[in-house]
């Protein structure tokens, strides 16, 4: 065999071994990677509602057994309505924080356009259905250091305690502030808003709008919630 073939041969049997090694790791790690996805979506879930402390790391099985203790999910219909699973056209999903069999929150999936692509997270909502209770961001392509700041703790904390209607008690939405709400909004609506982060006004404007939207579609479970006729399916 020529030293070309020889080569030729060598390449392929390296390019056969290191597809057969990495086929073998993906097939090997993927209940793994799957196991992963989930807990991190529920580790967001329990920040949003404040079951997590950020400056202490929590192990899979804590955040497991947290979630289970704790959250139920269920899907809304287009009134308002708590249903069992996602099975009509206008479903849309929805957590809850339980306490004592009644539900202490509800936390609402976040999905916004961002500066540089989708802002993933989740918003909860105390029982009165107007105050926001938490926010977390676990996905997003902003810019680290500016737009990136999102999903610091300084910056989600600022969410909790805002509200979601104004001083009349309509649908307001909560958004973010084009630099400090002392100094950006006037003083009938700063419960409405957030500081903003310098130097990503953009970011601020698309997450506002898809806050908006998301806080919006749910308004018929918040209204439900502020009137004192939210009923989880039964069983729950």
């Amino acid at each position: 065999m020529s030293d070309q073939l020889k080569s030729v041969a060598f390449t392929v049997a390296i390019a056969l071994g290191c597809s057969l090694l990495l086929t073998g790791a993906a097939t090997g790690l993927k209940d793994r990677k799957l196991r992963n996805v989930a807990v991190d979506r529920q580790k967001n879930i329990l920040k949003a509602v404040g079951l997590l402390n950020s400056d202490k790391p929590p192990t899979l099985a804590r955040i497991e057994q947290l979630y289970k203790d704790n959250i139920r999910c269920y899907a809304m219909d287009g009134a308002g309505r708590i249903v069992a699973d996602d099975s009509g056209p206008d479903g849309l999903p929805v957590c809850f924080y339980v306490k004592d069999n009644q539900p202490a929150a509800y936390i609402l999936p976040v999905d916004s356009r961002g500066l540089w692509g989708k802002i993933h997270g989740y918003m909860a909502i105390e029982s009165d259905g107007k105050t926001v209770a938490g926010f977390s961001v676990y996905s997003h392509n902003e810019t680290p250091g500016l737009g990136g700041e999102i999903e610091k703790p300084w910056f989600q904390k600022n969410f909790v305690g805002k509200q979601i209607v104004d001083g009349t008690g309509r649908f307001a939405a909560v958004g973010i502030a084009k630099g400090k709400v002392a100094d950006a909004i006037p003083e009938d609506r700063q419960a409405n808003y957030v500081d903003g982060i310098s130097g990503a006004t953009l970011t601020g404007k698309y997450l506002t709008g898809g806050l908006k939207d998301v806080l919006s579609e749910y308004e018929p479970l918040s209204q439900r919630f502020r009137t004192g006729r939210v009923a989880l399916p039964a069983g729950s």
